[in-house]
């Protein structure tokens, strides 16, 4: 009875154990994604209003600096994108592919910031 039961239980355990680590792999990796997504934003924020197009350049730069330091191997062919709905907001979305435990399953992170563009506004300007 105890090797039937050894039988039965042991793909449920291991099936638990993989699912826990694809789990914090996949929350990891989020994480990352959006810490450099509100990296390459905070960047773009800074640099949009100085350097009308060079911004783009130095928030992806920022971007691949933060996945390269916190997870190269976690966050797979990330697919950066630079966002400027507008003349006063920027800003940065990743989508990238999580690697997965589990054979056949494609899982994706998608991360965004988007913010006002900071200006200097000399005193008594409007």
């Amino acid at each position: 009875m105890t090797a039937i039961e050894f039988v039965l239980l042991t793909p449920v355990l291991f099936f638990m154990i993989f699912a826990t680590v694809q789990f914090a792999l996949y929350f990891f990796a989020d994480h990352v994604a959006q810490a450099a997504a509100q990296a390459g934003a905070r960047e773009a924020r800074a640099t949009a209003d100085e350097s009308p197009g060079a911004w783009r350049g130095e928030a992806r730069d920022v971007v691949d600096s933060y996945i390269e330091q916190l997870g190269p191997q976690l966050v797979l062919g990330p697919d950066v994108r630079l966002l400027q709905p507008d003349q006063n907001t920027v800003g940065v979305e990743i989508t990238a592919k999580v690697p997965s435990v589990f054979p056949g399953i494609d899982l994706t992170v998608h991360a965004q910031s988007v913010g006002p563009v900071e200006r200097f506004v000399e005193e008594g300007e409007n």
